[in-house]
């Protein structure tokens, strides 16, 4: 807050005295949000949460850029703090072992996510390995990727250093305080009731961690978090580490292919599991501080150890290191902490207003995240994209209390396999399905998931169609979840006509009468016209960042169809409506249908008594009609590049309009085709996909969007603060994989001159172009022809900046 301004500090509480209610302490009271009071169940500073048993272990890189981001921050304030004259990170480096050929292969693809996110690291050899730990058998070890700069958080320290820092601005931590009861009113928190007294609030942030869901429903908030244990055990001394002085001088130690990790304790090792049989922990079943030392518990959250969960873990590390062959366990203990049905943390206010979430954070991202919600909070947005981590993320049918136990006990298996960006859940599968889904399956659907949808990426009832085809052999890691059918729906697609299922693509209604005027200011682009018309648009925000792109259709004067990405929309949308204004999210009760491809006229006409010519339907109109017996919602949209519409209707006469489309179909050579194809033809187009390509940290310009923004509109949100940046720095830029045989998958980091400067979002074989498509943010300057290099696990593979777009630039398939 500047000097000048003269608005009351708010009040704000902190539940939660753990690493991030004292890193979200020093970060807002840095902010001059300094009325902060931090509420704390246990007694300081220990209180018996996950932080009290943390390892400490930050190993930075992530496949999620967002998550390195949180991690970098954390590492880099950490090394700058102390408590007592000690420092609270130790910097003795990361090493992340290979003892399989996929492992290795998947070490060098790390590598890759590391230069991309801007984090130092190198794929070693197994000599190497053994130089930086002597433990190591290295006849076990084909290689490591080592991080020098990553090492151990002293969580501890770091709470009393940042909780010193905050109580010097003006916060006070109070502990043996049990939060009872969260006060509300008229949709807003304004308070936390504790047995030791109320606490009047204008924003409440739950950090408490496992005991989230506990605060959570206090509120009448649901927190998507299961506290699973995880076993931690400590050796007895080791003669290879006898006289050591400081705690730690080695690199913290991953062993990824047995679910270990292992760091020094001085002259002993501690080491952890994940090896062991998913072990929940009921949430509301957790003992308080009392309870637990009455039950001869450490700490709330340390259970007692299984040695059984434990035995195959330590015959594991026996063969990793010869030196434990004749060492015990001296202790050890089931620590609980926090796991969510993707993985990632859960952030941001909810529908109470003024309640948010800062939910399970592990240390590693700790401070990250306590900057990203000082700034949402305090500015209104992060810095950083954080849409991974929206509390909003998640879909109605994936927060049951049965999903997420399931979802959060599968997370903790799966926490350090390799896994592939298209790999879908196992379970609970199918949880929502089209009405299309029973003719999808005779096809022969191979089905992928998202947003707990099963969406086919192919359909094996093509695979005549590709026998003929002569593609590059793709290497291992890109051949998974594909198939040379896609290839073929692809070229179906630009021949013939295809139909695709669009019913997960999020529809929203809009109505009322101040409908109109609720969504011109919302958003970028020109709604005010005629009843009928289809217009392309973005939600900004007050940064001009993009936090989505919409597809708006008025099918009415005070009625609108719109076409969103996540429930982050609707909730924005919600928040801001005024009153007689009508929202709701119409997804789950309709279903789409796309018809592109040259021939898609010749289907469907034949169908409607409305005139479906270029002339008297054009490009980006809409049109209420019928399709055989079937009402329909009719849109002139493409997102693929050819001729076509998006069918809507009711998700009762799904089936029939399917079928009726594909009787239909059947003399033109029509197929069904699947994402796979899908994503191959948007991006041969050059079309953006939201959360992948752009976000908000994106403006429209940079992005290659700007021809949504009408700047001569007034008053719509961002725009002033696009009119005050200057030219971009950098650009979402369109590659060509040189090689015709070349494929990447996309997070890749782009090198110019051997440096790396940007890294890929998305990326697809162009089937029709015979080459990698790949879209990638690089500097504004690389002119079209510039040669680039993409490392795709540790290769450097030859591209080339195309302009765009790279298929049917003058759009004539579209518009005819």
């Amino acid at each position: 807050m500047s000097a000048q301004d003269t608005r009351p500090v708010p009040r704000v509480v902190v539940i939660g005295a753990g690493i991030v209610g004292c890193s979200l302490a020093d970060e807002l009271t840095a902010r001059g949000w300094t009325d902060v009071t931090v509420l704390e169940q246990g007694p300081l500073p220990t209180p018996g949460g996950s932080t009290s048993h943390a390892p400490g272990l930050v190993f930075r890189t992530s496949p999620s850029r967002t998550l390195t981001a949180f991690a970098r921050y954390t590492v880099e304030k950490f090394t700058s703090l102390e408590a007592d004259g000690v420092p609270c990170f130790q910097q003795v480096g990361g090493l992340e072992l290979a003892t399989a050929p996929e492992r290795l292969a998947d070490l060098h693809r790390r590598a890759g996510h590391a230069a991309a996110w801007g984090v130092t690291g190198e794929v070693v050899g197994p000599a190497r390995c053994k130089e930086l730990w002597p433990l190591l058998d290295e006849a076990v070890v084909l290689g490591g990727f080592h991080t020098p700069h990553d090492g151990l958080a002293r969580a501890g320290l770091a709470c009393r250093a940042q909780a010193e820092r905050a109580t010097a601005r003006g916060a006070r931590f109070l502990d043996r305080h049990t939060v009872t009861g969260i006060e509300r009113r008229d949709g807003r928190v304004t308070g936390v009731v504790t047995d030791r007294g109320t606490f009047p609030a204008d924003h409440v942030v739950s950090a408490a961690g496992f005991w989230g869901p506990v605060i959570g429903r206090m509120a009448g908030v649901d927190v998507p978090l299961q506290p699973l244990a995880h076993q931690y055990a400590r050796t007895g001394p080791l003669p290879g580490l006898s006289g050591a002085t400081a705690e730690a001088t080695k690199p913290i130690l991953r062993f990824q292919d047995r679910d270990l990790y292992f760091r020094e304790h001085h002259d002993r090792l501690g080491i952890g599991s994940y090896a062991h049989r998913p072990l929940p922990v009921d949430p509301f079943a957790v003992p308080g501080w009392d309870e637990a030392r009455a039950r001869n518990m450490d700490m709330p959250s340390s259970y007692p150890f299984t040695p059984e969960d434990w035995a195959p873990s330590w015959e594991d590390c026996r063969r990793l290191m010869p030196a434990l062959r004749g060492a015990e366990i001296e202790s050890g203990f089931n620590g609980v902490f926090s796991f969510t049905p993707d993985g990632m943390p859960v952030l941001g206010e909810s529908r109470l207003r003024g309640f948010w979430l800062a939910e399970a954070v592990w240390v590693t991202h700790s401070a990250g995240v306590a900057k990203a919600v000082a700034e949402w909070m305090v500015y209104g947005r992060p810095a950083v994209d954080v849409h991974e981590c929206d509390l909003t993320r998640f879909e109605e049918a994936q927060r049951s209390p049965a999903y997420i136990r399931e979802r959060g006990a599968q997370q903790f298996v799966e926490v350090y396999d390799v896994v592939h960006p298209l790999q879908p859940i196992d379970r609970p599968r199918p949880l929502r399905v089209s009405p299309f889904h029973a003719r999808q399956r005779e096809l022969g659907a191979y089905f992928l998931e998202g947003g707990g949808w099963e969406r086919p990426h192919w359909y094996e009832a093509n695979a005549g169609l590709a026998e003929d085809l002569r593609l590059p052999a793709r290497d291992a890691w890109s051949a998974r979840h594909w198939s040379p059918v896609a290839a073929a729906e692809a070229l179906a697609t630009r021949e013939r006509v295809a139909l695709y299922d669009m019913t997960p693509l999020r529809r929203l209604e809009v109505t009322g009468p101040g409908a109109l005027d609720f969504l011109d200011r919302m958003t970028t682009n020109n709604l005010r016209r005629k009843p009928g018309a289809v217009t392309y648009t973005l939600l900004l925000d007050e940064t001009g960042g993009i936090r989505s792109d919409l597809t708006v259709a008025r099918l009415a004067p005070d009625r609108f169809q719109i076409g969103a990405n996540s429930p982050a929309d609707l909730d924005h949308l919600l928040r801001h409506a005024p009153a007689g204004v009508h929202i709701r999210d119409i997804t789950a009760g309709t279903c789409c249908v796309g018809v592109w491809g040259p021939l898609a006229r010749d289907l469907v006409q034949p169908l409607t008594a409305d005139d479906f010519s270029h002339e008297a339907f054009g490009y980006f109109r809409a049109r209420e009609t019928y399709v055989g017996h079937v009402p329909v919602t009719a849109l002139r949209l493409s997102y693929v590049g050819e001729l076509g519409w998006e069918l809507y209707t009711t998700a009762d006469l799904g089936l029939r309009l399917w079928d009726t489309l594909w009787e239909a179909g059947r003399d033109l050579g029509a197929v069904a085709a699947g994402r796979s194809a899908f994503n191959s033809l948007r991006l041969e187009k050059g079309y953006r996909a939201w959360g992948v390509d752009m976000t908000d940290e994106h403006d429209p310009y940079e992005a290659g969007v700007g021809f949504a923004v009408r700047r001569d509109k007034a008053g719509f949100v961002g725009k002033a603060a696009l009119e005050r940046r200057g030219d971009p720095v950098r650009r979402l830029t369109p590659l060509l994989l040189d090689d015709p045989a070349a494929v990447v998958l996309g997070k890749e980091p782009v090198h110019v001159d051997g440096t790396p400067v940007g890294y890929v979002t998305s990326a697809a074989y162009g089937y029709t172009l015979g080459r990698c498509v790949a879209y990638a943010w690089l500097p504004a300057g690389l002119a079209a022809g510039t040669g680039v290099h993409v490392e795709y696990f540790g290769e450097k593979v030859p591209a080339t900046v195309a302009d765009e777009p790279l298929f049917d630039p003058r759009m004539t398939r579209i518009r005819r």
